[in-house]
């Protein structure tokens, strides 16, 4: 990608010769099944250390418990007293109450069922879970379902520094396990051609190899008509269930892009479901870009309504996948 010459205070650049999208580069002899095939078992075989996204820091209150059903199980999370994350089963151990329901005053949850009080110690039964929050994301660990070696601590990929950066969490749900997610993510071939109303001109420059396991990608942001916004990005997966894009060229180098699946369960027809958290770590050198940050509470809802779009095509992608794998009639 040629941009040490490009004029640095304009971003956009003005496409010379839109090809249609029927004459675009076809990408499938390029997006070999084996290639994805190996760096999703590459994915696998990373740790985890048991541990599984929740949701976004900013929707943890100190009033009110954030809660998820993780891998079939239901987990509540909530601040204590010092603002640090609690958390632990969802279903009271009285009489079963939804903590989910259940308000939060001064660090402690009350059920709201008859009053039981949890302050994140052990009782009648109810263990407490380890919780953390990195500041953009929250986790709990799950020793039994992960199977894993446990980390004291989960694996958060490097981002902007929060001072720096303008962060937005998108959620989505969908019927398909986490690989079928993850597979997704590591085909970047697909963009230019599932998503052409966000990407444009793309090339994969670089895909993994015995000794690079990641994926080098030029292409354009399309903003308005043949304005688009050239960048390079490289995706890796430090995860079983993680992708990261990081832009390492162009307009808003360092922004990462985080998608961390989360396996919810199966639904009342045995399906299994996922919940895809998606966190958007923007960061600019732009002196402009500081009235973004400051504009954050009207940029924030822009930024997950554009995730939402795509990932509105692509858990259909992953769930088709999830459906051809479950009958046997995945190629290959």
């Amino acid at each position: 990608m040629n941009s040490g010459r490009r004029d640095r205070r304009v971003p956009l650049s003005l496409r010379r010769r839109p090809v249609p999208w029927h004459r675009q580069e076809p990408t499938w002899r390029e997006a070999r099944p084996a290639v994805i095939a190996r760096a999703l078992k590459q994915a696998q075989a990373r740790p985890s250390g048991n541990w599984y996204v929740v949701g976004a820091s900013e929707a943890l209150r100190r009033d009110r418990p954030l809660a998820l059903d993780v891998a079939g199980r239901e987990v509540v999370v909530w601040r204590g007293r010092d603002g640090r994350p609690l958390a632990g089963p969802g279903i009271c151990p009285h009489l079963g109450a939804p903590l989910a329901d259940s308000p939060v005053r001064c660090g402690t949850l009350v059920c709201h069922w008859h009053g039981l009080a949890l302050d994140g110690g052990p009782f009648a039964g109810w263990q407490p879970l380890p919780a953390f929050d990195d500041g953009v994301l929250v986790w709990v660990r799950l020793d039994e379902a992960g199977g894993e070696p446990a980390l004291d601590a989960p694996v958060v990929p490097e981002r902007p520094a929060a001072a720096e950066g303008l962060t937005a969490v998108y959620t989505g749900f969908g019927t398909c396990e986490p690989e079928d997610v993850v597979a997704n993510r590591l085909d970047p071939w697909h963009g230019a051609w599932f998503h052409p109303y966000s990407f444009v001109d793309l090339t994969v420059v670089g895909s993994p190899d015995a000794a690079d396991d990641r994926f080098t990608v030029d292409v354009s942001f399309k903003v308005a008509g043949r304005l688009v916004v050239p960048v390079r990005a490289v995706f890796t997966a430090p995860g079983p269930r993680t992708v990261v894009m990081r832009i390492t060229e162009g307009e808003g180098a360092g922004t990462v892009v985080e998608t961390h699946a989360t396996p919810l369960g199966s639904d009342e027809r045995g399906r299994p479901r996922t919940a895809v958290v998606e966190a958007v770590v923007a960061t600019s050198g732009r002196r402009g870009f500081a009235l973004a940050r400051r504009a954050a509470p009207l940029m924030r809802p822009l930024m997950r309504t554009a995730a939402g779009r795509l990932w509105r095509d692509d858990l259909a992608y992953a769930e088709r996948r999830w459906q051809l794998r479950s009958t046997g009639r995945f190629p290959g």
